[in-house]
């Protein structure tokens, strides 16, 4: 697994170590003795119980060893860590591109569980640190492109969704695949107006879910997800408009009927189902032809389904892309 290099940080901001060792000390010692008032104390708004940071150390743990590794984005340079942090749509944080970082903290991460319903065999509520121990973890550097035309290049950390998908065991009449974020809008500011329908919902085709490329991201840049973009859990499908790549997943459900989702509720003439990424098709208010790699002066030519025309055009394969945008 690539590892990555920060910026130094000076000596006089870095915590003591004995101050850092005690915090640590103390707040295992509160987890294990039940004093989460004391804990809560010290970090307002962190949900604490026995099960709280089971999927954080174990992935952490994970972490540290080598990951296979796989560059899916040709030889184009990786986005700088800190743009791919500070420059986001979250709009449960808000609707700037700096609202995610700037209100992130506000989301309660641990613990953390997905649902699985629908036309699944082995339906449930599990707990994300249970979900992780049966999957083999690989860093995967794909591009993202948005469809306000903008694109970066980001090293995540995931496993296929069709071995999570494949544990449940779909049914015949399984034909897509929903997705749905959190609901808490005590925390997540920006779910306290109507700025789409709540929660965030996504949706998939079954052969778009199964496909191998799309992945489950649990990390980037080497680390545990950050809360902004998309921690714990968030689906990335590299060769579609990034909208499509939901966050903070806490359900998913197979059906057999198409799905609405969440911008097609919005606006269903200028988000479609597909949202595959196309330069020939553009959006109603700007072309889609040409994006802004976000660290780079300039414009680059927008790539047919973002350069995985290869991978995935067959799943297409007879369709009006213009209608099944």
């Amino acid at each position: 697994m690539t590892r990555y290099r920060y910026p130094a940080i000076p000596e006089s901001e870095v915590t003591p170590r004995e101050l850092f060792e005690r915090r640590r000390r103390f707040l295992k010692g509160t987890l294990r003795g039940g004093a989460a008032l004391g804990a809560a104390a010290l970090a307002p708004g962190l949900l604490f119980s026995p099960a709280a940071h089971a999927w954080r150390e174990g992935l952490e743990a994970r972490l540290e060893g080598e990951l296979p590794s796989q560059a899916l984005a040709g030889d184009e340079s990786l986005t700088e860590f800190r743009d791919a942090t500070t420059y986001n749509n979250f709009y449960e944080f808000g609707t700037r591109k700096s609202d995610p970082e700037v209100y992130a903290h506000r989301l309660v991460t641990d613990p953390w569980s997905v649902t699985i319903e629908g036309e699944v065999e082995k339906p449930g509520t599990f707990a994300l640190e249970d979900i992780l121990a049966d999957q083999k973890l690989e860093e995967r550097i794909y591009r993202l492109r948005c469809v306000e035309a903008w694109s970066m290049v980001i090293p995540w950390i995931g496993f296929p969704l069709a071995e999570l998908l494949k544990r449940h065991a779909p049914t015949s009449r399984a034909k897509y695949v929903v997705f749905e974020s959190i609901l808490d809008p005590d925390n997540l500011r920006g779910q306290r107006r109507s700025i789409i329908e709540w929660p965030y919902r996504e949706a998939l085709r079954i052969d778009e879910a199964m496909h191998p490329l799309t992945l489950m991201a649990v990390g980037m840049y080497g680390e545990v997800m950050p809360n902004q973009n998309g921690a714990p859990i968030r689906l990335v499908v590299p060769w579609k408009y990034g909208f499509k790549s939901i966050k903070s997943v806490v359900k998913i459900r197979l059906v057999e009927e198409q799905p609405t989702t969440s911008w097609i509720d919005q606006n269903p003439e200028e988000y479609g189902f597909y949202a595959n990424v196309n330069p020939e098709v553009d959006h109603p208010r700007w072309s889609q032809a040409r994006e802004r790699r976000i660290g780079e002066s300039g414009r680059r030519e927008t790539l047919m389904f973002n350069g995985y025309a290869d991978e995935v055009a067959e799943l297409y394969a007879g369709m009006d892309l213009n209608k099944h945008f």
